[in-house]
């Protein structure tokens, strides 16, 4: 099973979450960057359906696969505080 890991950081003069090297939106408190990286990874958890994906990787490659719908990471957050 995949970990995904919410980081919190200061981003853009306000706080942010990163996902990898991927930031968020910036929001104004840590609290509410807090509180939105709680609902993302929460979310994230969520079984859906499974349904084919395309998604392109960091050499500008698209892939083409089939994402089984109760296949969920693991998430966590990790508070910058």
């Amino acid at each position: 099973m995949t970990d995904v890991t919410y980081t919190l950081v200061e981003h853009d003069g306000g706080w942010a979450y990163k996902v990898g090297d991927t930031f968020s939106e910036t929001f104004p408190t840590h609290e509410a960057a807090l509180e939105a990286a709680r609902r993302a990874a929460g979310e994230q958890r969520v079984p859906g359906e499974t349904e084919g994906i395309s998604y392109e990787d960091k050499n500008a490659v698209w892939h083409q696969e089939v994402a089984s719908g109760d296949d969920r990471p693991t998430t966590h957050v990790r508070d910058a505080e």
